[in-house]
């Protein structure tokens, strides 16, 4: 027991294990993000008319929900090393084919091949941080773990415009593919799954799912989250749009507006996540105060005039945006359990995406029927306030009290 919990809790190996997650996490969302800024190109390439662009990314994301709902569950079965590089190896090849395509409806088939295999690698990752790192230093793991979502974009737009100029919008599929399939070999070559033990590797038992689907606060969780994310990627979606319709400020100045809100999302996740490990006042109160300000600073925003006033609300809107997710996140291995992690980080995920992926419609409706830029950001807000109350009933396991059963757990695996 005492050389187990010794490897989960202090081998130095756990920040390989880091390193190698985030990377295949971050390129994957790399491949996710290579559509928008490539997206125009592609659809001239093809003879895809501007309306049905979006097509494409429904494609992804219709494979990419489909496999958190049952990647998790393999996750927990075959382990996250087996997963994570077949999710690496086989989202690199698809997003090699999607760049050599000339049809349509080939290139749709492959877009949610693509989702479909990335998908994965956020329950992969999760259920390796869950069983190296031990709940009281998580945080920190998690914090820098999701801010591959925020770098992924951030690379994909930096990088895919200019390739599309010099070598045409294949380059970025056909480079990004290439990146990814190494780091999911590098995965498969030296990732270790933690506390397995010689006979769970002879003979895995399907994992027992049943008791998530009783489980009343990973319920609220997944709630609390699709709030969250209601409000985070409304306001990705529709910000721009608004403040230039709703304010009249020129698209530059509101592409400014996004980087500013954007750009702290990669400092504040690991930094949220390690003032909670080092404060040791658990998840849940601190999400809750995360989501409230979040649905404030919507308020706040949606009364704003000027560009100034723009300007200087957006980080404080990114916080609030960003800064709760490691925190979300870090809550299902402690409210499942670290042998079903990967089932409930995949599932739980699976809804969160259902914010992101409704908002964006439900934003638009109310903006047509009103034309009103307030109203429109009240709606946004609505998510996070009410995913923060949502939040304030979870019933969090005690920090220590979980480590300890974690301990237990390990060694008896």
């Amino acid at each position: 027991m005492t050389s187990t919990t010794t490897r989960v809790s202090v081998s130095p190996y756990r920040w390989l294990v880091l390193l190698l997650s985030w990377a295949a996490f971050t390129m994957t969302s790399v491949d996710r993000s290579t559509w928008g800024p490539a997206s125009a190109s592609v659809g001239e390439s093809l003879a895809v008319p501007l309306a049905a662009l979006g097509t494409f990314a429904t494609a992804y994301y219709i494979g990419y929900v489909l496999s958190n709902l049952g990647g998790g569950f393999l996750v927990d079965w075959l382990g996250g090393r087996l997963i994570m590089s077949v999710s690496g190896i086989g989202a690199g090849l698809a997003m090699i084919a999607f760049g050599s395509t000339t049809s349509v409806a080939v290139g749709l088939a492959i877009q949610a091949l693509v989702g479909l295999l990335a998908g994965v690698d956020f329950a992969a990752g999760l259920k390796l941080l869950s069983t190296w790192f031990p709940a009281e230093k998580r945080g920190f793991a998690v914090g820098i773990f999701v801010t591959a979502t925020s770098l992924g974009t951030v690379i994909a737009n930096a990088v895919v415009p200019s390739l599309i100029i010099s070598h045409g919008w294949s380059s970025a599929y056909h480079l990004f593919g290439a990146v990814t399939i190494a780091i999911g070999i590098a995965c498969a070559i030296f990732v270790r799954n933690g506390n397995i033990t010689k006979d769970d590797k002879a003979a895995r038992q399907l994992p027992n799912v049943r008791p998530l689907l009783r489980n009343r606060d990973l319920l609220l969780l997944g709630l609390a989250g699709f709030g969250g994310l209601w409000g985070t990627y409304g306001f990705v979606t529709w910000s721009n749009t608004l403040m230039t319709k709703g304010s009249g400020i020129s698209p530059v100045s509101a592409g400014i507006v996004l980087v500013l809100f954007s750009g702290i999302a990669v400092g504040i996740k690991p930094i949220i996540g390690w003032v909670v490990d080092k404060l040791g006042i658990g998840l849940r109160v601190p999400t809750v105060i995360i989501l409230a300000f979040f649905g404030v600073m919507l308020l706040v925003f949606g009364n704003l005039t000027t560009y100034t006033q723009f300007l200087w609300v957006a980080p404080l809107v990114g916080i609030g945006a960003y800064a709760y997710t490691p925190l979300t996140t870090a809550l299902i291995p402690l409210l499942a359990g670290p042998k079903t992690a990967g089932s409930a980080a995949g599932a739980v995920n699976a809804f969160w995406q259902l914010g992101s992926v409704t908002v964006p419609t439900v934003i638009g409706i109310v903006y047509a029927a009103n034309g009103s830029f307030s109203m429109a950001f009240a709606t946004l807000a609505a998510g996070p306030i009410i995913g923060a109350v949502i939040a304030f009933f979870i019933r969090e396991p005690g920090r220590k009290k979980n480590a300890d059963r974690e301990a237990v757990s390990a060694s008896a695996a």
